[in-house]
């Protein structure tokens, strides 16, 4: 292998929307090349990302601090995001607390903002509530004008929307949630990262806490809301007709898409295709949502 054969090998790879094993072992052996050959640290945190996405965190680490000998404030939030959540078996607020600094030291917005949560949280330091208000308040007017999909706006405005809806501002809370969603959903169609369709959850939950769910006006991702309990959907791709059905099972609502079965909402956004395409990547062309039948509340 050439170092031009493994950079095409991962140009290819981001091409493809469903890889099979072979493909990601070509990957996987490319970027393990080009890090040995030319130890540029933006692939070190490349590969670090994609084993962090198949949650194999032990290979995200060692990549991850593979880069961080490099002072790369990246590396640093990975890092951070590592300890903070205990991703290989055991939390360490401490670690997490000097990787986000560093970092934030450094101008990165997400460590920026996860320190804000350890204030919120009082994880490490101090409980304390305003101060992190005050950082959220800060990060908006960096991040609000941003049309870089990778850039964590929505991460900021769905904190900050929360902050409005405490003080009873719910329209510009449902203004931020929905730019948020927008944003988003962009994203995603470029990586369906689990971090990203978490956010995308717990964003829509919070929506339909302020704002009342119409069944006449739902788009791919309000899914999220209607899939929560039993439903039966259809929707409409290259004018033909899909039918989607959540139903509960063992005390979990189910989802059943073109004869396969997930075993919550979660995996269906993860996983569910039309033509080898994941949902997640066509999702703009996906149109004629109609609930057809919902248990329960809206």
């Amino acid at each position: 292998m050439t170092v031009e054969e493994a950079r095409q090998i991962q140009r290819d790879f981001y091409e493809i929307s469903v890889p099979s094993e072979e493909d990601i072992f070509l990957y996987t052996e490319a970027m393990e090349y080009l890090i040995h050959e030319e130890k540029k640290p933006e692939d070190m945190l490349t590969l670090g990302g994609w084993y962090y996405g198949q949650k194999d965190f032990d290979l995200a680490l060692k990549y991850y601090e593979m880069a961080s000998v490099y002072d790369i404030d990246e590396a640093d939030e990975c890092l951070g995001y590592i300890w903070y959540y205990g991703r290989t078996g055991q939390r360490d607020f401490e670690k997490a607390f000097n990787y986000y600094s560093r970092s934030m030291a450094r101008g990165n917005l997400v460590s920026t903002y996860k320190l804000a949560d350890m204030y919120k949280n009082g994880y490490y330091v101090e409980k304390d509530y305003d101060k992190y208000k005050e950082m959220i308040e800060d990060l908006y007017p960096k991040i609000e004008k941003t049309q870089y999909l990778f850039e964590p706006l929505s991460e900021i405005f769905t904190r900050l929307a929360r902050i409005r809806r405490e003080e009873g501002k719910l329209d510009e809370a449902a203004d931020l949630f929905l730019r948020a969603k927008d944003f988003l959903a962009q994203r995603i169609s470029y990586n369906a990262f689990f971090g990203n369709l978490n956010i995308m959850k717990w964003l829509i939950d919070d929506l339909y806490e302020i704002l009342e769910f119409d069944p006449e006006f739902v788009d791919f991702y309000d899914l999220f809301y209607v899939l929560k309990t039993p439903a039966r959907v259809s929707f409409y791709y290259k004018d033909r007709k899909q039918n989607l059905e959540s139903l509960m099972e063992g005390g979990a609502c189910v989802v059943h898409f073109n004869d396969k079965w997930y075993h919550d909402r979660d995996e269906f956004f993860s996983k569910a295709v039309i033509d080898d395409k994941k949902l997640t990547d066509i999702y703009d062309d996906l149109y004629g949502f109609e609930v057809i039948r919902i248990e329960g509340d809206y």
